[in-house]
């Protein structure tokens, strides 16, 4: 379906920033526009686009080391030994529940998130998503000091946390508007990890802040309510509002009609999925598993912080070598390296735990690159094939390609809902061990590295060597 500018729009000069912080004509894939003032703008737009998903991804997780120190020591028969920091008394499979709910609720908010950029605007979308933040810090500041609050209300605040996980399905489908296709690969690979690194960032911090303040835990909320106050701010004064991004959010439903939309959505389960799923989780594996929480609560934003720097790399790789390729590498080595995280529980070794989960980390961060990055290759493979040729028909794909976009990282993050209680349905299920969790994973990335070659790599697929 072709979708026309107006004749006003397309007479104003690339790159004007008029009322309201609106550019009415952007062309990235016009070298010299490009070079003499698009690439500037874009990178103004990426940095703080950065700073708004990242402070977003801190509040999504702060659950994850807030709920080590809020578990309590149980005898064999359940009863209350010891309270945690603050008089709380969580069980593991409590604190996963928490954790699980607050990434699911973020990735059912990436839907609309992803819907909110063509109608309201990138830049204004990013303020409005920064100022929600405030819900789940203060809420959290408030119900942590209340430790006899029950569980069910403390599930409820701990959910509201996913605001800050949607945040990430419209800041990459507004970037991707900015970059011409040639480059978009290490820019969502840098604007994604620029929020997934947060997580780390929030693990390492948070436990500090808590230390360090007379309050105790509620500081973990108090800490990040001015950052997002901060981040809408800066947001506001220095971002734009792309017209071809603001349009009928059509073209985002149209993206749905696409088979391979689906199947990148199942792949970045495995890849954005499992990096969340294990971000949450790790923390609360070490505590449990190995009885640490002091390694949790000093080393264990290390798995995050190098599956975020990874990322960027993943998509440049992409861009050079083709994102499927990356893709089943990445699947494959995250099966050994979930081989290796099953020895270390059943030897009882710390440290080959600990270096498995790193090993994972890094390759889910590089599968999320290199799968974002096959994303546009498959929209300008359907457009070369099933569209017209016109100016209307390239924009129109090129909606369809941010729209799946935000879509494919909804349904990726679903993952993150799905790992904890994996970990804690197999916990309940063969005393207290998370092996059998660990063999589904390995099972998982597997079966998913062969229908990436499958579709993507096999001999006269449609796709071949997106």
């Amino acid at each position: 379906m072709a979708i026309n500018d107006t004749t006003e729009t397309r007479q104003v000069e690339p790159g004007v920033i008029g009322k309201g912080r609106w550019i009415e004509r952007w062309e990235p894939e016009n070298d010299v526009f490009w070079e003499a003032k698009g690439k500037a703008i874009a990178f103004r737009n990426l940095c703080y686009s950065i700073l708004a998903e990242h402070i977003g991804f801190s509040v999504w997780l702060l659950w994850s080391i807030v709920v080590v120190k809020m578990y309590g020591t149980f005898d064999s028969n359940g009863v209350l030994l010891e309270a945690g920091t603050g008089g709380w008394a969580l069980t593991p499979g409590e604190g996963l529940t928490l954790l699980a709910v607050a990434s699911g609720v973020g990735a059912f908010l990436r839907i609309p998130y992803t819907f909110a950029v063509p109608i309201f605007g990138g830049r204004n979308w990013t303020v409005i998503s920064a100022v929600l933040l405030l819900i789940p810090t203060l809420g959290m500041a408030w119900v942590l000091g209340k430790p006899d609050t029950s569980f069910g209300v403390l599930l409820a605040i701990a959910a509201t946390a996913g605001l800050g996980g949607g945040n990430f399905a419209s800041s990459m489908a507004n970037i991707s508007f900015f970059y011409p296709d040639k480059e978009k690969g290490w820019a969502l690979g840098l604007n994604a990890a620029g929020g997934n690194i947060g997580v780390a960032v929030a693990q390492k911090l948070v436990p500090l802040a808590i230390g360090i303040s007379a309050i105790g835990l509620p500081a973990a909320g108090l800490l990040y309510a001015p950052l997002a106050v901060a981040a809408a701010i800066l947001s506001f004064v220095f971002m734009d509002n792309l017209r071809e991004a603001k349009a009928d959010p059509k073209p985002t439903a149209r993206a749905l009609t696409h088979g391979h939309t689906w199947l990148m959505a199942f792949l970045y389960i495995g890849t954005f999925g499992s990096f969340i799923g294990y971000s949450a989780a790790f923390p609360t594996l070490l505590k449990v598993v190995f009885d640490r929480g002091d390694i949790a609560l000093s080393w264990g934003f290390l798995g995050a912080l190098i599956g975020s720097l990874a990322r960027p790399y993943g998509g440049k790789l992409a861009d050079r070598f083709g994102g499927s390729i990356i893709t089943v590498v990445s699947f494959m080595v995250m099966a050994v390296g979930g081989y290796l995280a099953v020895l270390g529980v059943q030897q009882e070794n710390l440290f080959l735990f600990f270096l498995s989960f790193i090993l994972l980390f890094a390759f889910t961060g590089i599968g999320n690159g290199s799968t974002y990055r096959m994303i546009p290759s498959i929209f300008n493979r359907l457009r070369d094939q099933d569209g017209d040729g016109s100016d209307d028909s390239v924009l129109e794909y090129k909606r369809q390609s941010a729209g799946a976009v935000g879509i494919i990282s909804a349904i990726g993050a679903f993952g993150g809902f799905a790992i904890p209680f994996v970990y804690k349905w197999s916990q309940a299920t063969f005393d207290g061990s998370i092996v059998p969790a660990l063999q589904i994973y390995i099972g998982v990335f597997v079966f998913m590295a062969v229908l990436t070659w499958a579709f993507f790599l096999r001999p006269g697929a449609r796709m071949q060597n997106v």
